[in-house]
């Protein structure tokens, strides 16, 4: 007996009925980022793996634990990528970019990969939302990628969403954060987990970021990065926060909140939601500014801040709000007799160049099962199509609502449609 072949542990398919959400939401991404400035760019899914390791971090779950790494044919060490800042800041500086522009805005959108526990709204295939902000050091470039995702999630009619704010301070005064917060979790090193007697000795700030509940526990009581920001960094926050509040974008100050990846510096935040469906995967989005990526990825010294949400999570929200998503179809055309089946399937091809949603059943079968057809189709009208329509050149259009039928020339169809379901005018005709 052969083996059932299924899909891979954590990568899920996107069927009609659920993929309709996706599409939501990736139209209104494309819609309304473009209200902002921001151009859309798509990154191979696989990329050298050292880009990974000198941007995320060595240190990082994401490159300790959770990446697929392998050996290309040629030797070469490839991953598939974990997220999608770094490979949008290598796609900055191969294509000299700064030379063509000198502030730049881009968004992406498409899959990830980590193998990580897999739980509620995470996946080892999962998808982002992102945007990227290249040039500008001023908290207004912050402020304006904020606003965009509250925006965004408000389009989306998504609640009970709160913004976390945060400031990492720089090289400059980072340091002696780092140093009383060494001396605080040595003092605490038994109550630490495993994996934070490791990132103790390596990069301890990755204990803040750990989901351990009493590693949490621990970094709660520990310093402040807020109380050791330099003037040039407390500054930057406070213009952050006033600006945030001039929008009217509702935020809380979060002084334990790190993110997980090494490469950010002064202002990080995170979108919380506060719903049952997400279990403990509560973020739906997050980011920060991180100034040094660039030059560090070997290329020329410019700012950049961005942000990321998780799609995956969005749709488990969105399925709790009850809304609507699938697109029906506008005229379902019905065949009343054999003879009929070519001249509609005809009037089906030109009513979609027309601009029409159209469904036809290409099997054709009994009236009665093509009518519970519609029906479940979910289209606004139906059309049956035989000799005498045909012949008269005139139909009627039922609607599958409820009413009078609609008398209808088969040549005025598209245009009746329209008119009678309120529909936007058609688009250019297909030649």
């Amino acid at each position: 007996m052969s083996q059932k072949i299924v899909a891979v542990k954590g990568m899920n398919d996107l069927l009609p009925g659920e993929i309709e959400i996706w599409q939501h939401v990736e139209r209104l991404t494309r819609e309304l980022f473009g209200r902002f400035g921001y151009s859309e760019i798509r990154t191979p899914i696989v990329e050298d793996t050292s880009l990974f390791v000198r941007s995320v971090g060595e240190e990082t779950d994401i490159v300790g634990k959770e990446m697929y790494t392998f050996d290309d044919k040629a030797g070469r060490s490839l991953s598939l990528r974990p997220e999608g800042t770094a490979p949008a800041a290598r796609a900055y500086i191969e294509h000299s970019v700064l030379n063509q522009e000198p502030l730049t805005r881009w968004y992406y959108m498409g899959p990830m990969f980590r193998y990580e526990r897999m739980k509620t709204g995470r996946y080892r295939q999962f998808y982002q939302i992102g945007a990227e902000a290249y040039g500008a050091k001023e908290a207004a470039q912050d402020v304006e990628v904020m606003d965009m995702v509250t925006q965004f999630l408000q389009a989306l009619g998504l609640q009970d969403i709160t913004l976390n704010v945060n400031s990492l301070g720089d090289e400059v005064c980072r340091p002696a954060y780092y140093e009383k917060l060494v001396e605080y979790l040595k003092a605490h090193r038994e109550e630490l987990c495993g994996d934070c007697h490791r990132r103790l000795e390596t990069n301890p700030l990755r204990v803040l970021d750990c989901k351990n509940e009493t590693c949490q526990a621990v970094a709660a009581k520990g310093p402040s990065v807020l109380e050791f920001l330099c003037e040039p960094c407390r500054a930057h926050f406070d213009d952050v926060q006033r600006k945030l509040t001039a929008l009217g974008v509702r935020f809380v100050v979060n002084p334990r909140m790190v993110r997980g990846l090494d490469y950010y510096t002064r202002t990080v935040f995170e979108f919380i939601a506060s719903h049952p469906a997400l279990g403990t995967a509560s973020t739906v989005g997050g980011g920060g500014r991180y100034d040094k990526l660039v030059k560090s990825l070997g290329g020329p010294d410019v700012p950049a801040v961005g942000f990321a949400c998780g799609v995956d999570r969005l749709v488990l929200l969105l399925k709790e709000s009850q809304q609507k998503f699938a697109v029906t179809p506008d005229l379902f055309i019905a065949v009343a007799d054999a003879g009929s089946h070519d001249a509609a399937f005809t009037l089906a091809s030109r009513l979609r160049r027309e601009g029409l949603r159209v469904d036809f059943d290409t099997r054709g079968g009994s009236l009665k099962s093509q009518m519970k057809r519609s029906d479940k189709s979910g289209a606004t009208f139906t059309l049956v199509l035989g000799e005498q329509e045909r012949t008269s050149g005139q139909a009627k259009l039922k609607r599958m609502a409820g009413g009078e039928p609609i008398p209808v020339a088969l040549d005025d169809i598209a245009r009746t449609v329209r008119a009678q379901s309120g529909a936007p005018q058609a688009p250019p005709a297909v030649p």
